[in-house]
């Protein structure tokens, strides 16, 4: 037998079986309880009808009767309904044996044994020690007797004084109850199967229902939600998905902003190529100096291509979790010391002075490159934004969480509503003058968001730590012996 897949099946073939058992096991005592209460009062009955018995033997011996003739004198006299008395001597010979009652005879003569039946009743007494008191049931071609025997003495003599009752009424009681719980539990359990049945579907038809509009959202309705009903249970399980959706929808949204931003800054270098080199073939004879030119352009567009893919590739292997920094022992302070001279021509040609205003040895655990690229990428940003003839200042200093670098530049600020936007990529928030202006990095709003993932990569992290007309300063913090990630 299959396991049925329909968890409503499932939850009404568990209902009915958890149902059932206690159910059969419940009828099973019941039975037990009854048919041994029954026996218990049979036992009663057999045992007062053979005190009354004993009684009455007395009385007949007390007048002088002889034994045997007293007995069977008392065995004429005292009959009792459905109960056939006899007297066994020692040796299991039947000395005599009651006959049927006038209401057995007038409408009960099967409670009288049959010949075989009282054979087989005094085949299985002599099996036993008359000699002790018993109580058995004997089954005969009949049926069942319950057969109670006490043991007495008179004259020297032990005789066996028993009783056998029929145990047709009480068979018949039994096989009453037997047929109204084999008639009553199946009723019983197909009830629960039904009422299980239409419980499970209606508690399970909030799940159907989110099921519905699950498969109904796709990356086109992205927006829509589960209902969120039928019990705390399932409320809260409406609300996991939800807000597995929400992240769905913004990681959906970060892709397509991603994608259409890529696309906008790789189509400007792409088609500053195509349009150079149509133009350049466009004449059959050109100079030197204009080929020159040309191929300059080209190049130039090359380059700022070649750096936006390398950007794109860097952060891609960042975000799956392929970027994995090295484990060097390296000074920070020779990586700043670098960064500082690697940016100064660029800071002249805009006018403006990179100043290291404090060094500090800082032995650290990282990836050198990496490290170098995080303080390239804030000069960088650093100096963009700087007003010609200002500074951009460099510091280290000891920090609670291993060691801060500072940039600090004179430029306009940041808005603070726009403070956390910065760290997004591609957003620039001075688009035109980004454009126009050649840079160490990219340009295309990729800077601040690397040097951001490579300070997370190195367990540190990086913050505008203020920012106004004037004064911005961006503060990255690399622990002293960094973990990489």
């Amino acid at each position: 037998m299959r396991w049925p897949s329909s968890l409503r099946a499932r939850l009404t073939l568990w209902y009915t079986l958890l149902l059932a058992l206690p159910l059969v096991a419940f009828a099973f005592v019941c039975y037990l309880v009854v048919a041994r209460t029954l026996e218990q009062r049979t036992d009663v009955f057999i045992g007062d009808a053979l005190t009354a018995f004993s009684r009455e033997l007395g009385a007949e011996r007390r007048a002088s009767w002889p034994v045997r003739e007293a007995m069977q004198r008392t065995v004429d006299e005292v009959r009792f309904r459905e109960l056939q008395i006899a007297i066994l001597d020692q040796t299991g010979a039947l000395v005599t044996m009651s006959a049927p009652a006038e209401e057995d005879d007038a409408g009960g003569e099967a409670s009288r044994p049959t010949e075989a039946a009282e054979r087989t009743l005094l085949a299985a007494l002599r099996t036993h020690d008359l000699r002790q008191s018993l109580a058995l049931t004997i089954a005969t071609s009949g049926g069942s007797y319950r057969v109670v025997s006490r043991p007495f003495d008179t004259e020297g003599q032990r005789f066996a004084l028993t009783g056998a009752y029929a145990m047709r009424t009480i068979d018949a009681v039994l096989t009453q109850l037997r047929d109204l719980f084999q008639l009553a539990i199946p009723l019983l359990l197909t009830l629960a199967a039904v009422g299980g049945w239409l419980l499970a579907r209606r508690s399970l038809s909030p799940v159907a229902a989110m099921a519905t509009q699950a498969a109904a959202i796709s990356e086109r309705n992205l927006h829509e939600r589960l209902p969120a009903s039928g019990g705390d249970e399932l409320v809260g399980l409406a609300r996991v998905v939800n807000g597995l959706l929400d992240r769905l929808e913004a990681s959906f949204d970060r892709q397509r902003r991603f994608i259409t931003d890529a696309s906008h800054e790789l189509r400007t270098p792409t088609a500053v190529v195509r349009t150079e080199a149509d133009v350049t073939l466009a004449r059959p004879h050109r100079s030197e100096d204009e080929y020159r030119g040309s191929v300059t352009v080209i190049r130039d567009a090359a380059q700022r291509l070649t750096r936006i893919v390398d950007d794109l590739f860097l952060l891609s292997r960042a975000d799956s979790g392929h970027l994995v920094p090295r484990r060097d022992a390296l000074y920070l302070e020779e990586v700043v010391h670098n960064a500082t001279r690697a940016v100064r021509s660029v800071a002249q040609q805009r006018g403006v002075e990179v100043v290291l205003m404090h060094a500090m040895d800082a032995p650290v655990t990282g990836d050198a490159d990496l490290l170098g690229r995080l303080v390239l990428n804030l000069l960088d940003n650093a100096i963009k934004h700087a007003p010609a003839g200002s500074r951009v200042d460099v510091s280290m200093a000891p920090h609670a969480s291993g060691i801060a670098i500072s940039v600090v530049d004179a430029g306009p600020g940041i808005p603070v509503a726009d403070q956390a936007r910065v760290f997004e990529r591609f957003v620039r928030l001075d688009v035109a003058r980004s454009r126009a202006e050649e840079s160490a990095t990219s340009g295309a709003g990729l800077g601040l968001a690397i040097a951001r993932r490579i300070a997370e990569l190195h367990g540190g992290t990086l913050e505008i730590v203020t920012s106004a007309p004037g004064r911005t300063e961006f503060c990255a913090v690399i622990p002293a012996s960094a973990s990489v990630a």
